[in-house]
């Protein structure tokens, strides 16, 4: 069994168009509050057979990527804007119920099911040294995302978790989709909005689930989860989108380059070979990111993540080009 307890090291300026275009969107479900969130089956309405349900058509648009107030692998190479030619991306991450669908229809099996587990968060009740919060689940993977000993499964509508890049490739390639780069992604968070970076409070409201209290001992929920929460419980953003910040981090197709600070651990003593590309960019931070730790619950926010390793606070969406 291949024990990958390598935990990774997670793991602005931007500028949009100054005018509002007329977003085009495909059938999407009604979200944005509680009560309808805990109500979606998480299935879009027509999907599969409508490859493009529940996504919405986001204008050719230019961004700076990146940020110059935050950390230094998020700092900009260049203020120079980048043109973002239009794409469909979903409006929200890949859920429980899709994911199942995919593997229905395909007989997929995850990488987590054939290393026989998957890194998940433990809530110490205890002091413990830094990343102690994390452990080798045997058993664990997207059908059992707490692990087999506990009752608790997942919900239809709530993101799938423990994916590898691998896993979230799969389930894009077959609808004839992509995973989103860096820049389309980042572009999609910061939506309409100009020189500021996107977080999760705004005008002092909690508009994205992430850790309220000191990490990683405490949350006192004061936006209704411990845990993940369904899609599209929080208001969308300008384009339409839901939950780009917080929830869970998101696989994009960039292989990582840039710094790396290893406040959730330096996966590199876990491998034998460092000549190929191992790690791919994760975006929008998690329901574990707090303000005392990690703080990446923003658009510019970015991590390297292992393309084999699941864990309990990663997912996707999915992108199609034009």
């Amino acid at each position: 069994m291949k024990q990958i307890m390598m935990l990774s090291s997670f793991l602005l300026l931007g500028a949009c168009q100054k005018t509002t275009p007329q977003l085009e969107q495909t059938t999407l479900p009604d979200l944005g509050s509680k009560a309808k969130c805990n109500s979606y089956s998480g299935l879009p309405s027509g999907w599969p057979k409508n490859k493009e349900a529940g996504m919405v058509k986001l204008p050719q648009g230019k961004i700076v990527l990146g940020t110059t107030q935050g950390y230094e692998d998020e700092r900009p190479l260049n203020l120079q804007t980048t043109s973002v030619p239009a794409f469909l991306i979903d409006a929200t991450e890949v859920t429980n119920a899709q994911f199942q669908e995919f593997v229905k229809q395909t007989g997929y099996v995850t990488d987590a099911e054939k290393q026989g587990g998957a890194a998940m968060f433990v809530q110490p009740d205890h002091p413990v040294e830094e990343l102690q919060w994390w452990k080798f689940e045997k058993g664990a993977n997207w059908k059992h995302p707490w692990g087999l000993n506990n009752p608790k499964q997942p919900a239809p509508h709530e993101p799938v978790r423990m994916v590898t890049w691998n896993d979230a490739y799969a389930y894009a390639n077959w609808l004839g989709h992509d995973l989103p780069s860096e820049l389309e992604w980042e572009y999609a968070a910061k939506g309409f909005q100009q020189n500021s970076d996107i977080g999760p409070t705004h005008e002092g409201h909690i508009v994205a689930n992430f850790w309220q209290g000191e990490f990683p001992y405490k949350n006192v929920q004061e936006d209704g989860f411990k845990d993940v929460a369904p899609v599209g419980c929080f208001s969308k953003n300008p384009f339409g989108l839901y939950d780009l910040i917080g929830n869970v981090w998101e696989w994009t197709q960039t292989p990582y380059t840039g710094p790396r600070d290893h406040h959730m651990g330096d996966p590199s003593k876990y491998r034998q070979s460092h000549e190929q590309i191992l790690q791919y960019t994760i975006k929008g931070g998690s329901y574990l990111c707090a303000t005392n730790y990690c703080a990446r619950y923003r658009a510019a926010a970015r991590h390297p993540q292992e393309l084999d390793l699941a864990t309990s606070h990663v997912g996707f969406r999915t992108v199609k080009r034009f």
